[in-house]
């Protein structure tokens, strides 16, 4: 684990000459959520995983500091992505993401194309909280709401009961279709970066977030191959609604992952593992990666 530029990054590499992987966690989560895919995606690949700033331990700057406009936005995190990749990785990089990591992964590909490879989209967030899928009278509402939350005393006191060992137990049984997956190391896991100094902040920011890019307004502007994969158990991103994705031109499969909830990378490593591994062998010029490694 290294500290770059304030982003906290995992990377392992057993030495091959394989492809670079880049693990793009979901809400909430930190590089650890990978934790079960890192070492053995390595033996064939350069894989990293980073925290996306404002979650795990990387710098969590004050939104508040950037003016009234949003800060915790799907660009800035694919700005970072981008950034990581052009400075880090360098060569031609597949993005691997759970939840909104997938939108984070589709921006960053429309951004800048010429970086991505594939992307694989696991149980992508479909933001079904997002202000165009509310009906014109509850958006006043809505706004009304987020704006309770993020300038009154309600919404500390409410991310002070999330942020407690039974909350997070609670909210992860709800996602996690097998809930013997949920283990005290997860629940510690997802809890200590939540109760760095600033966390609550960022929380609060992205939960009142309603704007920004829906995945069916990226997806079509995606230039390299999608892979779908989507645990069928999800209870919040339910997979009737996720298979429309599978008919845009981008995507080349909808794979559907059996009793597995929202966090498939976690809970079902046994069949994600296998699936990043075909998908990238699929899409990996062998010849392009030599001519990167040697600065032609």
């Amino acid at each position: 684990m290294w500290n770059w530029r304030g982003y906290n990054i995992r990377y392992q590499y057993a030495g091959s000459h394989g492809p670079s992987l880049l693990l793009i966690h979901g809400f909430g989560a930190n590089s650890d959520h990978w934790r079960k895919n890192i070492p053995i995606l390595a033996k064939s690949h350069k894989v990293y995983s980073i925290d996306l700033i404002g979650y795990g331990y990387s710098d969590k700057p004050n939104p508040r500091d950037f003016g009234s406009e949003p800060f915790y936005t799907f660009e800035t995190w694919a700005t970072q992505i981008n950034e990581f990749c052009t400075s880090v990785v360098k060569d031609g990089v597949f993005f691997i993401c759970n939840s909104i990591g997938g939108l984070v992964g589709l921006q960053a590909a429309v951004m800048e194309p010429q970086l991505c490879k594939g992307i694989l989209l696991l149980n992508i967030s479909l933001r079904m909280l997002h202000i165009k899928k509310q009906p014109w009278y509850g958006r006043p509402f809505i706004r009304s709401f987020q704006s309770f939350l993020r300038n009154t005393s309600a919404g500390k006191l409410f991310y002070n009961a999330v942020a407690k060992p039974d909350s997070v137990k609670s909210i992860l049984y709800q996602c996690y279709y097998d809930t013997s997956k949920v283990t005290e190391e997860l629940i510690q896991m997802i809890l200590q970066p939540g109760l760095e100094p600033g966390a609550a902040d960022v929380f609060l920011e992205f939960i009142c977030y309603s704007e920004g890019p829906l995945p069916e307004e990226l997806l079509p502007q995606v230039k390299c191959p999608v892979l779908i994969g989507w645990g069928d158990k999800d209870p919040w991103e339910p997979i009737e609604l996720g298979k429309s994705y599978g008919d845009f031109d981008t995507v080349e499969d909808f794979v559907v992952l059996p009793n597995v909830g929202h966090c498939p990378q976690d809970e079902a490593p046994d069949l994600v593992n296998p699936l990043i591994e075909t998908f990238v062998a699929r899409h990996f010029d062998r010849g392009d990666f030599m001519l990167n490694q040697s600065g032609i």
